[in-house]
């Protein structure tokens, strides 16, 4: 069975019960406050893919770990997590509280895509440490969210989205410059961007009976119906990488976080990563990482 979630099994495994909301807008868009998720023994959140986006606002020092990567936070942040991007508190004993939302891809259908914006693309920034004037005026995005969720206004959802996309714009002003991309979407930037779609729907691998369709350069360039060498020049010309470096790339990342986060043994993890025999797997691992899979799940 697959683990990815809907909203409404957020409800039910977060908080035991399903709002009694049922017209479409309602269902997806929520706003929280953080602190009753926090303990002295908090359960642990389970490292699944989910169906929902979430921005979230916390105080104090921990952990995340966002794919492979660990982020330490060591005052209060402001965090964006979605569907293609793992993510998950390692050490939260010191976080004093926070807000969030939550919300799913309808909720923006035909009013945004989320993949222009670096927050929540694969390769941008996700993690904002905040100083305490950043703090507040973050702070106040929650409280309209609070305030227009509650309210009777017919158009309130067009007003939730639009304050999301200020607490968005906010986070990426922070950035440096050079994050900031305004350059004009050319053809091999839109097949770059055509590739990276379909690379990361392959992902994550949450059923062991299933395996990438797409590993070789030459099915992305027939499924994009380019040449494998277009397909090269377009990537090379707008990433810097080659198609081969970028698949192998996102496989390594996704068997770190498969051998750490996960229970299947070695040769379930390379057959659901397109790798037909387990020595197969574990050369690639070991010529990349310069350790067996076993060893790296042991560290």
């Amino acid at each position: 069975m697959s683990n990815s979630k809907k909203l409404q099994d957020w409800y039910k495994q977060k908080i035991d019960s399903v709002p009694e909301k049922t017209q479409m807008e309602n269902e997806r868009f929520d706003v929280f406050k953080l602190d009753p998720f926090l303990g002295d023994n908090p359960a642990p959140v389970p490292y699944d893919q989910r169906d929902y986006y979430k921005v979230m606002l916390f105080r104090g020092k921990g952990k995340v770990l966002y794919a492979d990567k660990v982020i330490e936070v060591k005052k209060q942040a402001l965090s964006f997590s979605n569907p293609l991007i793992p993510c998950e508190w390692i050490d939260k004993k010191d976080v004093m509280g926070g807000l969030f939302c939550i919300f799913d891809k309808e909720f923006f259908q035909e009013f945004a895509d989320f993949s222009e914006y670096s927050v929540f693309q694969p390769g941008g920034n996700h993690v904002f440490e905040l100083t305490d004037e950043q703090l507040k005026k973050v702070a106040t995005f929650y409280k309209r969210m609070f305030k227009e969720l509650n309210s009777d206004y017919q158009h309130k959802y067009d007003v939730l989205r639009t304050i999301i996309f200020d607490l968005m714009h906010f986070a990426m002003k922070m950035e440096p410059s050079s994050h900031i991309r305004s350059k004009e979407i050319n053809a091999s930037r839109r097949i770059s961007m055509m590739f990276q779609d379909l690379l990361e729907r392959q992902f994550p691998i949450d059923d062991s009976h299933r395996c990438l369709n797409l590993r070789m350069p030459s099915d992305f360039a027939e499924k994009l119906n380019v040449h494998v060498n277009h397909l090269n020049r377009a990537l090379k010309e707008t990433t810097g990488k080659t198609t081969s470096q970028h698949v192998n790339e996102r496989i390594l990342q996704e068997a770190k976080i498969l051998l750490k986060r996960s229970q299947w043994n070695i040769s379930e993890i390379g057959y659901g990563l397109g790798f037909s025999e387990a020595p197969h797997f574990s050369n690639f691992f070991k010529k990349h990482v310069d350790m067996s899979p076993s060893e790296f799940r042991d560290v």
